[in-house]
């Protein structure tokens, strides 16, 4: 593999890969990668069917089982306080820990290779397992927005595509492996997440950003790589499904996913020979911005700042003080996490995404009991799964590379994209319920897309209004609003109703794995789950209002160089003149720190 300019008088092989290896994009592809195996959560409904079987659970059960699942995925409020404390790798390692114990004990609980667990330890296992997906969250992509501050929206959109392609990537790789043993996707689905957490868990880290021209060019090469891998999953399930796949065409198959999985490294590649090659030329040292506070200035208010050359964790958690929690700064500035919790745009964002996510996910948890109801075969409704993970995929890179390029260009607030999504998944959720004919395939793009389309919206915004300093637990706690929706709308009103209309069909009187059939076993419950999440839509609205002054502006500005963030307002210094704990701090000082003139430097 040969790069202008790779053999010129400066270049050194040795050099070069060490380079790669510490670059920023370079942690990109890492994190891409621990992504793509992040999502085996998404195939649930592959393998429920061998613990509704294997354990005799009603569907009751199995929805329980189903909201702990979503529980451990989504509740990241402790891995968000460990990332603040601790480097990446330490969130990394303890994931892959959790991962590997977590479905391991499933693996061995549905083969009989231990005795029967009850219930809460099965709900235990589960929770574990599925948690170890908010770690690899947190280390990977949080770490990633950070890194890449100006396209946040693209980077959240790319990363959180492939967490929802790895739905179909599993599926290939397990038949490949394994055959079709579904029970066996357990156990890879235990070891492989764990293995590359553990291989990359060094590259993971924070990495001081310098604005470079031509990112986003970079970004549509990973968009075309994914969308190939994509396109090719889409084709080969639809062979699949007219087709009896034998072992050597799903290793054959597999082999190609595989390579398509590492073809970003060539993107890599070129992208840190450009910065290589300016590093190693001697030009005009680039422009940086440091954003001066009061504990900058009161040492040496003449002093000019450096940028630092390593990120130290924030080991500062006063900020967790309910004091100066009512008293927030602007929108787009730091917040402290109290103050984030106790604002009106994250109440209104968490009561919107619990309406949306719990919807679509309550779908697609029950989409295998859902085309079994409607009576079709047991291939389409792999297919189905398979189609909501590709879909998946679609929503997550439209929803953050559109979204930014409307931001951009037009200034359109990014929560009026999470409305439309939540008016679109109605569509999906009126076909369930009233089991409209092959309706099914339609309702399954719809609700994969729509599902897919949330997550970057939901943690772009939050990055947006909230700031970068405390986005680690923030991103999740704004996760937690999934498991809070499967709970109310899978649990308790879908699982219930469904057991109910079981119960009815039941002309034995035997109880067990009771299996309704007909549209009416999810028809009621879908049809209040459109309306919960119309509602949903309406709540956002909320959101759209009160931030469309907000979008309005320049919201990146600060991440450029040789531009000048202008902070000598009162209400820029330090967070809107509160300290982490809440407390003003004195007025003085803050004239002091900006002393009228802008508090950016250069070196």
């Amino acid at each position: 593999m040969v790069f202008a300019g790779g053999n010129g008088p400066n270049f050194s092989p040795l050099s070069f890969s060490l380079h790669v290896l510490r670059g920023r994009w370079f942690m990109f592809f890492a994190s891409i990668l621990i992504m793509a195996a992040a999502g085996g959560t998404y195939i649930f409904g592959i393998y429920s069917k061998d613990i509704k079987k294997n354990l005799g659970y009603d569907q009751q059960t199995l929805n329980t089982l189903s909201f702990f699942k979503d529980l451990g995925a989504n509740v990241g409020i402790l891995p968000g306080l460990i990332n603040e404390v601790t480097p990446p790798w330490v969130v990394l390692l303890v994931g892959a820990g959790m991962n590997l114990v977590g479905y391991l004990m499933i693996y061995l609980s549905i083969t009989g290779r231990t005795a029967r667990p009850q219930v809460w330890l099965m709900c235990l296992y589960i929770c574990i397992g599925a948690n170890s997906q908010s770690f690899a969250n947190t280390g990977a992509l949080v770490t990633a927005v950070k890194n890449f501050p100006e396209s946040r929206g693209v980077v959240l959109g790319l990363l959180k595509s492939f967490v929802g392609l790895s739905g179909a990537i599993y599926t290939q790789l397990y038949q490949a492996l394994y055959g079709s043993d579904s029970e066996s996707l357990v156990l890879l689905i235990a070891w492989l997440p764990a293995v590359i957490s553990i291989v990359f868990v060094y590259t993971i880290r924070i990495i001081p950003y310098t604005h470079r021209e031509g990112e986003t060019k970079a970004f549509f090469k990973f968009l075309y790589i994914s969308i190939a891998l994509a396109a090719f999953l889409m084709v080969v399930i639809i062979i699949e499904n007219q087709l009896n796949f034998n072992h050597a065409e799903f290793s054959i198959s597999a082999t190609i996913v595989v390579l398509l999985v590492f073809f970003p490294i060539y993107v890599v590649t070129q992208e840190e020979m450009k910065t290589y090659q300016q590093n190693t030329q001697p030009v005009e040292p680039e422009k940086a911005i440091t954003i001066v506070t009061v504990s900058d200035q009161t040492s040496q208010p003449d002093e000019i700042t450096k940028p630092n050359t390593e990120s130290e964790p924030n080991t500062n958690l006063g900020c967790l003080s309910v004091k100066g929690a009512f008293n927030p700064p602007a929108r787009g500035e730091d917040y402290t996490i109290m103050q984030a919790l106790f604002s009106v745009d994250m109440i209104v964002l968490f009561l919107a995404t619990i309406c949306g996510i719990g919807g679509t996910l309550t779908a697609v948890d029950n989409m295998g009991q859902i085309g079994q109801s409607l009576g079709y075969p047991t291939k389409s409704i792999n297919t189905f799964v398979s189609l909501i993970s590709i879909w998946n995929y679609a929503g997550r890179n439209v929803s953050g590379f559109f979204s930014e390029y409307v931001l951009e260009r037009y200034k359109l607030p990014r929560p009026l994209m999470l409305t439309v999504i939540l008016l679109l998944s109605c569509v999906g959720h009126i076909l369930i319920a009233f089991g409209v004919n092959q309706g099914l395939y339609i309702a399954s793009v719809i609700i994969g897309f729509c599902f897919g389309a949330q997550w970057p919206l939901l943690f772009a915004i939050i990055s947006e209004i909230f700031g970068l300093k405390y986005y680690s637990t923030l991103y999740n706690f704004g996760a937690v609003a999934s498991p809070v929706g499967s709970y109310i709308l899978n649990v308790r009103i879908t699982g219930h109703l469904y057991d109910k209309e079981a119960q009815k069909q039941n002309t034995t009187g035997k109880k067990g794995d009771l299996t309704c059939l007909g549209v009416q076993c999810f028809k009621e419950s879908f049809l209040i789950i459109t309306i919960v999440t119309f509602i949903g839509a309406l709540v956002s609205l909320i959101l759209v209002w009160r931030t469309r002054n907000f979008y309005k502006g320049d919201i990146y500005a600060k991440f450029r160089d040789g531009q000048t963030v202008q902070v000598n307002k009162e209400v820029e210094v330090v967070s809107s003149g509160t300290d982490c704990e809440g407390g003003e701090l004195d007025r003085t000082k803050q004239k002091e720190a900006v002393s009228g003139k802008p508090t950016t430097t250069t070196d």
